[in-house]
């Protein structure tokens, strides 16, 4: 029957790809529906309740922050940063959306920047695909080394069984993703011939499809409490990433921790939410009609019926799946990034790939270290052009560089994204030794 249950668990995950949006976790939870009508056993134990959790906690902080006008005061930023060297804007945005991924554990941050990363480009005659194919990537990779984000939870949760405590997760995986990202920003940044001379750039100029560029708003003036919502979620994450330091295995300096850092995450990251509110006397439910808030709790039901579909069939074949990955993997244990790298455009989701997959690896007895190294593959969400800020970025860009070729993998987000998990995975074997 594995094989019959392999089927539905892939025909499945097809299906909700086809659908989008919260399409996907209705369909996993649909295809749980099949496994258990035909011999498998489920149980809620197999939804990654923390992992859902940490989202929803997040999203809730990120979405005050947009109400705030946090939000548009770091994309104000961005922009100014970006118009004033656009020159290195190869360089410049995918540390930009690195780093807005990485402070608010969502990639959802990227939609508002893409636009302006296009307008520099057209201001200038640079092809947009170059900055924008890994500035996509970089803001995926960037939500696996969040200290907040669901993966990165999942990951630690997954690892502590052995040994591997959170600070062990972040000392290996940020500086990797970082350096990662940057090699892929110099691979981006040969991509393509130059936007003058491409034939989709000339003919859809001469068509007139091409919106000229917006001038920078000089009038911009941040919001009355955007400024210190901002310093306040910069202080919650400090906070949540100290108290987990604090009360980790590693240092041993809390015997007693009143709770573990996966509920400090999110009672932090909510009361900062409330925080918010009331600085910037917003109303509470102009939270829920924020679009980081739906994009955010659209990936919740997804990681909801996804992982749950996931674990579900992974429970029930575990000594199966076990003696038939047992052997390759153990010999070479890297073979588990490639498995991440895979699985990940599947699952569509940093968190369901890492709760479904990560606790089996564990389960087969690969090393730490090389566990820690391949996590960050689970960021590959560019191999298929069909996530949400992939799409994003070729609809945006009316140049027409940013486009998918002749097949489903002939477009710019794949070679910087591979090339960014590539060294972020080699550099991770590197590190983890001295660190794990």
């Amino acid at each position: 029957m594995i094989w019959f249950h392999i089927l539905v668990v892939l025909v499945f995950i097809i299906l909700g790809a086809r659908l989008g949006g919260v399409g996907i976790g209705l369909m996993g939870a649909a295809g749980v529906l099949v496994l258990v009508a035909t011999g498998v056993d489920a149980t809620t134990k197999d939804v990654p309740w923390s992992v859902i959790g940490i989202i929803m906690s997040v999203i809730c902080t990120v979405a005050a922050l947009q109400v705030a006008g946090a939000m548009d005061h770091l994309v104000h930023l961005t922009e100014v940063l970006l118009r004033r060297h656009p020159s290195h804007i190869v360089y410049l945005a995918p540390f930009v959306t690195f780093l807005m991924s990485f402070l608010c554990g969502t990639g959802h941050t990227a939609y508002s920047v893409i636009p302006v990363i296009v307008d520099v480009c057209k201001e200038h005659g640079i092809r947009p695909s170059r900055p924008l194919s890994i500035a996509v990537v970089a803001s995926q990779v960037g939500v696996a080394a969040s200290p907040i984000s669901a993966a990165m939870v999942a990951l630690v949760v997954a690892l502590e069984p052995i040994g591997v405590g959170y600070l062990e997760c972040l000392a290996v995986v940020v500086p990797t993703t970082f350096i990662g990202c940057a090699v892929g920003a110099i691979v981006s940044a040969r991509q393509g011939c130059e936007l003058a001379d491409d034939p989709v750039y000339k003919e859809r100029k001469a068509a007139g499809l091409i919106k000229p560029s917006t001038a920078g708003d000089d009038s911009y003036v941040a919001a009355p409490a955007a400024v210190t919502s901002l310093w306040l979620f910069i202080g919650a994450l400090i906070a949540a990433v100290a108290y987990a330091t604090i009360t980790s295995e590693e240092l041993g300096l809390v015997k007693d921790a009143p709770m573990d850092s996966t509920v400090a995450i999110m009672l932090i990251m909510l009361t900062t939410a409330a925080l918010i509110c009331v600085l910037a006397k917003k109303p509470t439910a102009s939270i829920t009609s924020q679009d980081t808030f739906r994009a955010g709790m659209t990936a919740a039901v997804c990681i909801m019926g996804l992982a749950w579909l996931g674990n579900t069939f992974v429970t029930h074949y575990t000594s199966t799946i076990s003696d038939a990955l047992s052997g390759p993997l153990q010999s070479a244990p890297w073979l588990a990034a490639v498995f991440f790298y895979f699985a990940a455009p599947l699952m569509f989701s940093h968190a369901a790939t890492t709760s479904a997959f990560m606790p089996l690896m564990v389960g087969l007895g690969l090393p730490a270290v090389a566990l820690v190294a391949s996590y960050p593959a689970v960021a590959n969400y560019y191999l298929l052009p069909n996530y949400p800020t992939t799409v994003a970025a070729m609809e945006m860009d009316d140049t027409g560089s940013t486009r998918v070729g002749s097949n489903v993998f002939a477009h710019p987000f794949v070679l910087p994204g591979t090339a960014a998990i590539i060294v972020t995975v080699a550099l991770g074997f590197v590190i983890g030794a001295v660190v794990v």
